[in-house]
């Protein structure tokens, strides 16, 4: 088990693995310190000389706000929440602790978390050294104040290091590819031993991977001179991430004179701007459709099922002991181990009816951004650049992107879409003479048997095995680049993209109906300015309704004998096709209709074609007699399920679908196409928590003077109850109002909430609290 509870631990464990200086113990200079002005919704804007004392102050102005979060989350990736929690308690995904302690303590060995230090340019060390002092000297600070409730009684609250946020980044990394396979590297067992894993984990692992496209997906647009009202770029990001945990966004502005002027949303333990703008330009991502992982059919030896055959020679699987504690029923501590087993692949999975451990076959997964040590280098060269060609030039050369889509403008009205994530590099060729056919192309499977068929290798590419960018897709122009989570296809219809391995991009399949909107939306006649843009998000149109809901009704009109449908269809009817606060039932029974027509499929007029991608599918085809039947049955369903919740005929959107504290939220669910994406799940009958979805808001346009920004993160700054920052722009989102994001020293000065904090890394924790005391009584400017 990985435990760095102290400094001395944490150099003893880097010394056994080789590296001459840890993290933690190398010389830093004494002057440490940062400028920290708070604006309306406690926004911070961190200024400071250098870099080191940049992450100083950042680390400070999260602790702040997250405290809780972020050491809740370092207690994951450090695989030892079972020795605090117990083993069976779950994490925020659902995950059982013993699981997920298990899979971070594999994931984040010593030399692993090592190797990515060592790999990390002068620069990010130095942020992510003073990332981790600033944290600590917040929670030395709210020690002293008394800390926050959310974990006033935490026995696991402890200062952090530098190796701790790593393991934070590799967390991230993994996201798409090995991570959600967490049940599946640690269930792995050989056939000759009882598996440890029930289905029902495996069912809710499923149910995560089906989510994580929901749960991480994103809108975004790029507007540029040819469709800009005012000739110059814009741009909108709409990221749907989780409203809690480890990929909870956090908006800050951060500045080192002459190297650095940047703004805009981070996640947890990251010392960069993930999704943002500068003077220059501005940028967003977008989950791309891309495979970043493949799994190996091993053809295993028939006379030992713990070895494999690679080009004809039986070869041993790697095993490793794995060891966490776990709490049991009586408090008292005690050690778990298991072995894991790897292929020169990567980890075996195994995953009961979907990848066995038989005497015959095994499957080993191969995930391309465990090897991506380039990822913070990344954002921190975007944060950076001065134009679009510098953007572009810094992801083509690092290649650190991991799983997502860039789009990006700028001042001078060019937009730019590049899907240059870390991707592996197998091609059409290889995929014909290396793939099973019968898994089709969803799920990557390659023989495991010959070394031909493992990924191939371009000097171009900054990793080996992966895609070089001159072989992914990337479009300039002038008018718009818009994406919603499909394929690259159609980032623009007027400029298709294709022919690309199906690993990074396929042609001619449906667009999601978020795209399709978007798109109706952007070819309408005439300029585009930020309101249309802004109006995309706070229409809250649920596109199918427009789509199929005529057709709908029609069918309802023939149905008038059937009492039990009338309150459905007249709901529906009643509805005004959108998720705002006030929209009706109709929208709940239209949900509960599709998510049952989805499931069975077959229903559509007419079907999709690649040559109208844009207008198809579209129709519901009720006169045939096995669509009414579905949707008979679906009406049945959902008055059944209202009225089962209580739900009376008066009651608003806005009072079933809420923030965790009571405040309603608008947005619906990104597959009936609401471009303003909020997902919700029931926790009582008639109430729905949402969970995640629209984040992070952020609209930029340019005049002569620079960038203007505004937006909202719309969970708000702090993730503690009792913040005045823990739900104040919830609040403003909820009433749909959007705030100008300052950014030059005159606006940030001149915002009505203004205060500043000068922290320096001598001060003592009673001169800190004292400092602090005198700038929350000082004027605001």
């Amino acid at each position: 088990m990985i435990t760095i509870a102290s400094l001395p631990k944490l150099c003893l464990a880097t010394l056994l693995v080789g590296l001459g200086l840890s993290a933690q113990a190398r010389d830093v200079p004494d002057d440490i310190h940062a400028e920290i002005r708070r604006t309306t919704f406690g926004v911070p804007h961190i200024l400071a000389s250098d870099d080191r004392s940049l992450g100083y102050g950042i680390g400070y102005a999260y602790g702040q706000d997250n405290l809780c979060l972020l050491a809740n989350e370092v207690l994951t990736v450090n695989g030892q929440r079972s020795r605090y929690f117990g083993p069976q308690q779950r994490t925020l995904e659902q995950r059982e602790n013993l699981t997920s302690d298990l899979f971070f303590t594999w994931l984040n060995t010593p030399t692993s978390v090592s190797a990515f230090w060592q790999a990390q340019p002068a620069p990010i060390q130095a942020l992510l050294e003073g990332y981790a002092k600033g944290f600590n000297r917040a929670l030395a600070e709210r020690t002293t104040q008394g800390l926050p409730e959310e974990c006033r009684q935490a026995q696991w609250l402890r200062p952090i290091t530098a190796f701790d946020l790593v393991k934070l980044t590799r967390r991230l990394l993994v996201e798409g590819g090995v991570g959600q396979f967490a049940e599946a590297v640690v269930g792995a067992k050989p056939p000759t031993v009882a598996a440890q894993r029930g289905t029902h984990e495996f069912h809710l692992a499923m149910e995560r991977q089906q989510r994580f496209a929901l749960e991480r997906g994103s809108n975004a647009v790029a507007v540029g001179r040819e469709r800009s009202a005012t000739g110059r770029g814009m741009l909108l990001a709409n990221p749907h991430f989780p409203w809690g945990g480890g990929m909870r966004f956090y908006q800050m502005h951060l500045t080192v004179p002459g190297q650095l002027d940047v703004m805009g949303a981070a996640l947890p333990g990251l010392p960069v701007i993930n999704i943002g703008f500068n003077q220059h330009l501005a940028w967003t991502h977008t989950v791309d459709a891309s495979r970043h992982f493949t799994l190996h059919r091993l053809q295993l030896d028939p006379k030992d099922s713990t070895r494999y055959l690679l080009d004809g020679q039986s070869l041993p699987l790697d095993r490793q002991q794995l060891s966490v504690t776990v709490k049991g029923a009586d408090g008292q501590l005690s050690t778990v181990t298991r072995e894991l087993f790897s292929s020169r692949f990567g980890p075996v999975v195994q995953w009961p009816g979907r990848l066995d451990w038989t005497s015959q076959v095994a499957y080993s997964l191969r995930d391309a951004n465990l090897d991506n040590t380039r990822v913070l280098q990344q954002w921190h060269a975007i944060n950076q650049a001065d134009s679009l060609a510098a953007l572009q030039d810094s992801v083509q050369r690092l290649q650190g992107i991991p799983w997502v889509n860039t789009l990006a403008t700028d001042a001078a009205g060019q937009t730019l879409y590049m899907n240059f994530s870390v991707v592996p590099y197998v091609d059409t060729d290889l995929l014909g003479r290396c793939s099973d056919p019968a898994a089709g192309l969803e799920m990557i499977v390659l023989d495991g048997s010959r070394s031909a068929c493992n990924w191939k290798v371009d000097a171009r590419a900054a990793q080996p095995g992966i895609f070089p960018t001159q072989m992914q897709p990337h479009l300039s122009r002038a008018d718009f680049v818009q994406h919603s989570n499909d394929t690259a296809w159609l980032a623009n219809p007027a400029e298709p993209l294709t022919g690309f391995s199906p690993l990074i991009s396929r042609d001619s399949l449906p667009l999601g109906p978020r795209s399709r909107f978007a798109l109706t939306r952007l070819e309408q006649p005439g300029k585009l300015d930020a309101q249309d843009l802004k109006q995309m998000v706070m229409d809250d149109q649920v596109y199918l309704a427009d789509v199929l809901l005529p057709d709908l009704l029609k069918w309802c009109a023939g149905e008038r004998d059937d009492a039990s449908l009338k309150t459905v269809c007249d709901s529906l009817a009643a509805w005004d096709r959108r998720a705002n606060l006030e929209s009706g039932l109709g929208l709940v029974h239209f949900q509960s209709i599709m998510q049952a027509l989805q499931k069975q499929g077959g229903f559509w007029r007419v079907p999709f074609s690649p040559a109208d991608p844009w207008y198809t599918p579209r129709g519901l085809a009720y006169e045939r007699a096995d669509v009414a039947a579905k949707l008979r049955e679906a009406l049945r369903a959902s008055a059944q399920q209202v009225a089962q919740a209580g739900l009376v005929e008066q009651r608003q959107w806005g009072q079933i679908q809420q923030a965790a504290d009571g405040t309603p939220i608008h947005g619906g669910p990104a597959n009936l196409g609401v471009y303003n994406a909020i997902q919700s799940v029931e926790v009582a009958p008639g109430k729905r928590l949402v969970v995640s979805g629209t984040s992070y808001l952020q609209l930029v346009t340019f005049d002569d003077k620079g960038p203007k920004a505004q937006g909202l993160l719309v969970f708000s700054q702090s993730s503690e109850a009792a913040s005045p920052h823990g739900g104040d722009q919830t609040r403003a989102f909820s009433a749909k109002q959007w705030y100008p994001t300052p950014f030059t020293e005159a606006q940030i000065k001149a915002d009505p909430q203004y205060h500043s904090l000068v922290i320096r890394a001598t001060d003592s924790a009673d001169k800190a609290v004292q400092r602090e005391a005198q700038s929350a009584e000082a004027p605001r400017g």
